[in-house]
């Protein structure tokens, strides 16, 4: 489930975070009250003729401080991711509007026109792409020649294009006899900004939320 970001969401997330961490607080002094009871109870119950050694008893309240330590510690380390997840989403906000560049081959149509890219290794002296339906039929080639490595944008003009299906395309890419291995991307708008339990995603005009770190260029 993806949470669009607002600045009330993002309060929300705040507040709730604050409460946590009270919370893990008083968990922890409550886990110190119930061990200096049994501490105490054990004293008044231990034998007179064989007492507590100290070193036991200091080695006792050596561990609760510790057990609470790292409880406090990974508390505290939850509080701080959720704070941080919370302070992106709200930064990420100024990404919507923007294009980005993902992996994929479908093909947003949009304007009556679809943007993809293309990420080479290295130099081809023949590059192609094939327009395909969504049921693989071909629609259209285009030949953008020689390229170098490194990535290279193209768009199809989609105007006469009329099937519901979203169309996908395929790349070929050869140097001499060699194939030239790439990688297919596509082009869309950013929306909105959420996020996916610790996760940060964007949520694209033409496609299903992507998350943010699969997102290969901002332009």
């Amino acid at each position: 489930m993806t949470t669009s970001v607002t600045t009330s969401t993002t309060a929300s997330n705040l507040t709730g975070t604050a409460s946590t961490a009270k919370t893990a607080q008083s968990d922890a002094t409550a886990s110190q009250d119930r061990f200096l009871k049994l501490l105490v109870a054990q004293l008044n119950n231990q034998d007179p003729m064989n007492p507590m050694d100290n070193a036991q008893m200091t080695s006792q309240m050596a561990q609760i401080n510790t057990v609470t330590g790292i409880q406090q510690l990974n508390e505290t380390m939850k509080s701080i991711g959720t704070q941080f997840n919370s302070m992106q989403v709200l930064q990420g906000a100024s990404l919507i509007g923007h294009d980005v560049l993902v992996n994929g081959n479908t093909l947003a149509v949009d304007a009556g026109a679809a943007k993809g890219a293309i990420d080479l290794p290295s130099n081809a002296d023949k590059v192609t792409v094939q327009i395909l339906s969504p049921g693989g039929k071909l629609l259209d080639t285009l030949n953008l020649g020689p390229m170098t490595a490194g990535r290279h944008d193209f768009q199809w003009d989609a105007s006469s294009y009329t099937a519901s299906g979203s169309p996908t395309f395929k790349v070929t890419a050869t140097n001499g006899a060699q194939a030239v291995s790439a990688t297919s991307l596509v082009r869309d708008t950013i929306v909105s900004i959420g996020n996916t339990g610790t996760s940060m995603s964007v949520q694209l005009k033409g496609r299903d939320p992507v998350a943010y770190d699969s997102i290969q260029a901002i332009l």
